[in-house]
């Protein structure tokens, strides 16, 4: 918990704030709109129409193979104008191109010509899919311009939960609608065309925005400007790994969404009603995994929670194939037969908790995206992103018919991908091993302790800072990256690299191990210049001033290093804010030393859920920061709320 949870309100208040609310109703309708053509059209052409050239069983893979099209030949493009163009001039644009395609959708579903009726259908689904290819990249680069990055997380949460919720009811509603007796395709037609208006009103409440980069030069040629977006995407390690990581989320959710028909009918026995409620379990699930980020976040771009997500995607995909394989076989079973029997309850369970997860996973690695993407390339980073979504889609679905003509059953496919989905998980964990660092931070300061933080708003977002605290136990770090809403690089006592699993997760965090000088002058030299690039790389660097873990529980007197440190960032013309932390209550816990012996001997030493603090002061300047002017900062920190 921070100061901020209780003094700003939670991330439904953004519904009520203009840089917000329009946008979120302009997306949602937009959403709703998609999904409610094209499954009325889906619907219709499955069991209303008689089309010889489109038979039922492949309208439903053509409607979306057309309306995904679009993202591959014209995803680079809008990225491209997103970022050239004021956003809210392209969200206009696309809104009122929305309004077009669907008055020309409306004339197809009120034609009696199936020759002609069909065609223009599918033309639309073309240029509907285009829509959305131009409003993605708006989608997520019109977030950091208008939030601050403790909002980030809240609204990204906002727009994924509205998302989903919108493709259900678009869904729900088209298929109502379409099954009118009668009047089925005039109603279809009536809401597509008012959905779009609506959309078009709420973008006219949306505020005016400057372009990021308006010098920037359109290149049409989409194949060439697919291939830079991707390499400029590649330029950034953590985003381009993330951008594969949020692709592989998309593939394995399409896999499960694909397969709910046949999932309901051949292994549920249920009927469309059945299959209905799996899209609203999934739904629902991915709504509150998305919204419950922000709780669990601290307000902050939290991506410990993708490792969190990724464990629950696997471990509840494993244990819906053990749910699925020893249901009896029945005959056709209607919503309320398919309720009563308890053995469907736990099949809900992991489809929910499952698709909880995946909201988990995907939101912060949104967020991170939009808070690690250099403003002026954000759009086409997301458009890069969207290409690679589209691709992992397609994949899926080759995949999955791959394994299914194999002879394999669809609970078999759905054991596949969560186990893959674990191997991939790890793999990108180890290639980025922010992830899985920031995951532990937040298990230890979520799970083994009750985490205060006060004063974290004078951590610095951007630019390079000295992160100055106390040394209270062997966790100290890993508390601190919990506290950061960026990462921290320490310098600590080569000696804790020595202890067994803290010392591997220090060298994966790239801590630099120090010496004493007197001990080893060259290792105390190179620590002090590692310490000194990672400032110039504009990065946070985390000192332990007391050089070792105190042992009395006492604050001991500050070396030299630092002031030696921001003595070099002087001589390099930088300036380097010198942020005091003093971790308190810390002291006695299992993780720190006790006058009686040493660390890590007696588990639940203070029970479980201990209360631990950590008090951040307003930064000082470079100047300033003396190691006793310091050491007095810290020491006014703990003073201020003993015992907590």
């Amino acid at each position: 918990m921070t100061d901020d949870d209780q003094t700003h309100p939670n991330q439904f208040a953004l519904l009520r704030q203009r840089r917000f609310a329009p946008f979120f109703w302009t997306q949602f309708s937009g959403a709703a709109n998609d999904n409610l053509f094209k499954f009325a059209f889906t619907v219709m052409v499955t069991y209303q129409l008689s089309v010889a050239w489109l038979p039922p069983a492949m309208a439903g893979l053509v409607i979306g193979a057309l309306f995904i099209l679009p993202f591959l030949l014209f995803s680079a493009t809008s990225g491209q104008l997103t970022d050239k163009l004021p956003k809210t001039q392209v969200i206009r644009f696309v809104k009122n191109l929305e309004i077009a395609i669907m008055a020309v959708a409306a004339l197809g579903f009120l034609s009696d010509d199936v020759g002609l009726q069909v065609p223009l259908l599918l033309a639309c689904t073309f240029l509907m899919g285009l829509h959305s290819t131009l409003f993605g990249p708006v989608k997520f680069a019109y977030l950091p311009q208008v939030l601050h990055e403790r909002e980030l997380t809240g609204g990204n949460g906002m727009v994924e939960m509205g998302t989903f919720v919108a493709i259900l009811l678009g869904n729900i509603v088209g298929g109502l609608l379409i099954a009118l007796p009668g009047v089925g395709r005039t109603c279809v037609a009536i809401g597509c065309v008012a959905l779009a208006l609506l959309g078009r009103l709420a973008a006219q409440g949306i505020p005016q925005l400057p372009a990021t980069d308006p010098q920037l030069r359109i290149h049409w040629n989409p194949v060439s400007e697919t291939w830079r977006n991707l390499k400029l995407a590649h330029g950034n390690t953590v985003v381009f790994r993330s951008l594969l990581g949020i692709s592989w989320m998309w593939f394995f959710g399409a896999v499960f969404l694909s397969q709910f028909p046949s999932l309901a009918k051949e292994v549920l026995h249920g009927d469309e009603h059945v299959a209905s409620l799996l899209l609203v379990v999934f739904s629902i699930g991915i709504a509150i995994g998305s919204l419950l980020c922000e709780v669990l976040s601290r307000r902050h771009v939290e991506i410990g929670l993708v490792p969190l997500g990724a464990i629950g995607m696997s471990v509840f995909g494993v244990d819906l194939y053990f749910a699925l394989r020893g249901l009896p076989a029945s005959s056709l079973l209607g919503l309320a037969e398919f309720l009563a029997r308890p053995a469907h309850w736990r099949v809900m369970a992991d489809l929910a908790l499952l698709a909880l997860s995946a909201g988990l996973y995907s939101v912060p690695m949104y967020a991170l995206i939009q808070l690690r993407s250099p403003a002026t390339h954000r759009a086409r980073i997301i458009a890069a992103n969207n290409i690679l979504n589209a691709l992992f889609m397609i994949a899926s679905s080759l995949i999955a018919g791959a394994l299914l003509g194999a002879g394999f059953t669809v609970p078999q496919v759905f054991l596949f991908t969560a186990l893959a989905n674990a191997v991939v998980g790890l793999y990108i964990f180890l290639l980025v091993p922010e992830y899985l660092l920031r995951f532990i931070a937040w298990v230890l300061s979520h799970v083994v302790y009750r985490f205060r933080v006060r004063g974290d708003v004078h951590i610095p977002l951007a630019g390079p800072a000295v992160l100055v605290c106390n040394h209270v136990s062997f966790v100290d770090a890993i508390l601190l990256m919990a506290a950061s809403p960026r990462p921290i690089r320490f310098v600590m006592d080569h000696r804790i690299f020595r202890v067994p699993v803290l010392g591997w997760l220090f060298r994966l965090a790239k801590a630099i191990p120090v010496a004493p000088q007197k001990e080893d002058a060259a290792a105390y030299a190179a620590a002090m210049a590692a310490a000194a690039q990672v400032l110039r790389e504009g990065d946070l660097l985390g000192i332990f001033p007391e050089g070792a873990i105190t042992r009395d529980g006492q604050l001991q007197p500050f070396k030299g290093g630092v002031a030696k440190i921001l003595a070099q960032a002087r001589d390099d013309d930088m300036v380097v804010p010198v942020v005091p932390m003093a971790l308190t209550n810390l002291w006695g816990s299992y993780f720190s030393r006790i006058e009686a012996g040493g660390a890590m001997v007696r588990p639940f030493r203070r029970g479980v859920f201990s209360r631990v603090g950590l008090n951040v002061g307003p930064a000082l300047a470079a100047e300033a920061a003396t190691p006793e002017v310091l050491q007095g900062a810290v020491a006014a920190l703990l003073a201020q709320h003993p015992g907590e």
